[in-house]
């Protein structure tokens, strides 16, 4: 049976067809103008100092890690409950990940998980992410891990529209990466980009995102410019387009409205689901917080067989994430003593399911997402 309710849609303006046309007639399509101002309007959106935009996220934290310029094969904490592309990206840039367990509720590190984990290395750097769209306290852990906050990059791959103390995710960090990917809750389609407070770092991001040249295109080939260019350190090929920027400044200007409609999505499924027995809702304790609201994520009891029951019932779910140190590379990689040290991890881990949200959800579709996993809790107590 095809998903009656899918686990999400794209969220699209309505100026994004025209903008891209725009591009396409201006001669002018890789890395360009259109690229430049997206990079200012998510600053300014941001109330960031410096934003360089990427081919994606996980390029973003393999560049930042990659501007650290930390010794071959340092210890980088990070979470396991990760996407698998952010440890990945700590491997490609030939540093080690070690594995930091999370607290139940927030399912995010806790500075005493943080602790935890830097007491069996000594860490060179970390990666905090802001997991469904909730704002870790990157002090907090910063002083757990016993490192300078130049030493700390945040993952707000979902973290657009999150806000913590009064300041939005992203607007005073030395390195915070985004994600553009297409389920994100400002979808370009792919691509990404590194907020920072500091100059010198933004440019060593913004020249190794283009293989580390002296120049990009757009530079070499203006009124008055030279194909003359120099390398001076080894970069990747991750750099945005402008027709990828152009939809960029489209869906920017959208997504506050959309923001709201996650909020008010939100209070309908808290409301709704307060009191189904088993079911354990997302942390509600967000004094001084702002949510993204990215994902919705419930903790239920026998999580495959109940996602397999809204399935069959046309709601699709899914999971967020399926942990790392569980996955076979990495427990090769690291050995399988590394890969047992997140207990709390492994055991939220079997019980994590997101629900279907975004702007298009309709009333009548969230009803039915609410009727068919109150029906699959109940029938099991």
């Amino acid at each position: 049976m095809s998903s009656s309710v899918p686990f999400t849609i794209p969220s699209v303006s309505g100026e994004v067809s025209d903008a891209v046309v725009k591009v396409l007639d201006s001669g002018w399509i890789t890395t360009g103008p259109q690229t430049a101002a997206f990079e200012q309007d998510f600053a300014d959106h941001l109330g960031a100092a410096h934003v360089v935009a990427v081919a994606s996220c996980t390029t973003a934290l393999e560049l930042c890690l990659r501007a650290l310029d930390l010794p071959e094969g340092s210890a980088v904490l990070t979470p396991s409950l990760t996407f698998c592309g952010a440890i990945n990206a700590i491997l490609h840039a030939g540093l080690r990940p070690v594995f930091v367990d999370i607290d139940a509720d927030t399912l995010v590190p806790s500075p005493e998980t943080v602790k935890a984990a830097a007491g069996r290395v000594t860490p060179r750097a970390m990666i905090v992410q802001n997991q469904g769209g909730y704002p870790v306290d990157v002090a907090a852990l910063a002083g757990a891990a016993g490192l300078d906050r130049t030493r700390v990059i945040e993952d707000a791959a979902h973290g657009p529209g999150a806000a913590r103390g009064g300041r939005t995710v992203g607007s005073e960090s030395f390195a915070a990466c985004y994600s553009f990917y297409a389920t994100k809750n400002m979808p370009i389609g792919e691509g990404g980009a590194v907020a920072s407070s500091d100059q010198e770092f933004a440019d060593r991001v913004r020249a190794t995102r283009m293989h580390g040249m002296s120049k990009d295109s757009w530079k070499r080939y203006l009124p008055g410019g030279s194909w003359r260019y120099d390398v001076k350190t080894v970069g990747l090929k991750a750099n945005m387009t402008d027709v990828q920027a152009a939809i960029g400044r489209a869906q920017l200007a959208a997504l506050p409205g959309w923001q709201r409609q996650r909020a008010e999505l939100v209070a309908r499924y808290d409301e709704a689901l307060k009191d189904l027995p088993g079911l354990v809702l997302p942390q509600r304790n967000l004094d001084g917080i702002q949510h993204a609201w990215h994902l919705y994520q419930v903790r239920v009891p026998d999580r495959d067989a109940v996602s397999s029951e809204l399935e069959a019932a046309g709601v699709a779910t899914s999971v967020h994430f399926i942990p790392a140190n569980q996955m076979t590379a990495y427990v090769e990689i690291l050995g399988a003593d590394e890969c047992a040290r997140v207990p709390v991890t492994d055991r939220v881990g079997e019980e994590l399911l997101s629900l279907p949200l975004y702007p298009g959800l309709t009333a009548g579709g969230q009803e039915r997402v609410v009727s068919a996993l109150t029906e699959a809790l109940r029938a099991r107590g």
